[in-house]
């Protein structure tokens, strides 16, 4: 594909580049780890693209692009005016023309206006022209509460994505899922939303970049167990976790499963540790109606009914607007009210 656009110096990562002397395996946060798999995708391939409100000059609100055009240069990493339907546009055009776009809708609530932009044309790009135009555009959306943040600052899309065909849709939970699945997303040929926790983002963790992760479309078994299978994805993963140690102390065994990719889901994993345990619990932050738990309990249902001995259950949000601040513990799901589920879950006869 011709290049349309004049390479900036520093483009190819020669110029002394952002982790130069950084060596791949480090001690690093969810933030670094993301703008460490910018930089290196950048460095590999010239056709990447960063761009979002505030991305360049600022480095993105939580910092995540920082350094980047200073590194590559403001035609590689670029602002862009307060118009989310604009950039999701933007990426599209710019993918039809061969440049591999990676825009950021700076918040989760923000993504409303770009909605027609991703459901309409992204989505559907690749099938409308029965697979001749890629379209290998990965929108970055920070996402999901528990930082005490305002209005529009905490929401949980990932329902609408997942029901809409020709997404892959991926969350990370550590600092090294989130750089692999970074890179992986950015290298597929499909439209992927990837949905950065926030309130992770300053978890800390060795980070192996030479070290290939898991690709789109696995989960992974966190912690292994005999009695209930915890199924979460993104922020709750560590709340999981938390509820498992809590839960050994009563002599109840957990296995926590991270879905990591929600669209392609890897079921064949979840099938296989609801038929160790017999016993299934979805948790997301999400409200309880029509989200993402409600069509995994449906399936393990309909697919796994002769391995469960009990009902699936959910321990969710409430179906109400995302709440206030100070109200938002009361409102996110967490260990005592996975704990309820798994307690339930053991009781029924």
């Amino acid at each position: 594909m011709t290049q349309l656009i004049e390479r900036p110096p520093g483009a190819s990562g020669d110029d002394q580049p952002l982790f130069a002397d950084v060596p791949p395996v480090t001690e690093s946060t969810m933030v670094q780890a993301i703008n460490r798999a910018l930089h290196d995708a950048m460095a590999a391939d010239d056709r990447v693209l960063v761009f979002g409100e505030d991305v360049a000059t600022l480095g993105g609100v939580f910092r995540v692009t920082e350094g980047l055009a200073e590194t590559f240069g403001e035609q590689r990493c670029f602002d862009t005016p307060l118009a989310e339907s604009a950039i999701v546009g933007i990426a599209i055009g710019m993918a039809i023309r061969g440049f591999v776009p990676v825009p950021e809708i700076q918040f989760d609530g923000f993504a409303a206006p770009a909605f027609d932009q991703v459901v309409s044309h992204l989505a559907k790009y690749r099938m409308r022209t029965r697979g001749d135009v890629d379209m290998p555009v990965t929108i970055r959306i920070p996402s999901f509460g528990g930082i005490g943040a305002v209005e529009h600052h905490s929401e949980s899309t990932e329902t609408y994505w997942v029901h809409t065909a020709g997404l892959k849709v991926v969350t990370p939970s550590s600092p090294s899922d989130a750089y692999w699945l970074l890179r992986h997303a950015i290298a597929a040929r499909d439209p992927v939303i990837y949905l950065e926790p926030k309130r992770r983002y300053w978890a800390r963790e060795t980070v192996d970049t030479a070290k290939p992760g898991l690709p789109i479309g696995r989960a992974a078994v966190r912690r292994q167990g005999t009695d209930v299978t915890v199924l979460t994805y993104g922020p709750l993963v560590t709340t999981a976790l938390a509820a498992a140690d809590a839960a050994a102390v009563h002599g109840w065994s957990l296995e926590v499963v991270d879905l990591r990719s929600l669209s392609p889901l890897d079921f064949d994993t979840v099938a296989a540790s609801v038929g160790r345990t017999g016993r299934a619990v979805v948790m997301h932050e999400g409200p309880r109606t029509l989200g993402f738990g409600a069509e995994l309990a449906a399936r393990i249902s309909e697919e796994l009914f002769y391995d469960l001995e009990a009902p699936v259950l959910r321990a969710t949000g409430f179906d109400t607007p995302y709440p206030p601040a100070r109200l938002e513990k009361l409102w996110l799901p967490g260990v005592d009210r996975l704990l309820d589920c798994v307690q339930r879950a053991l009781e029924m006869p």
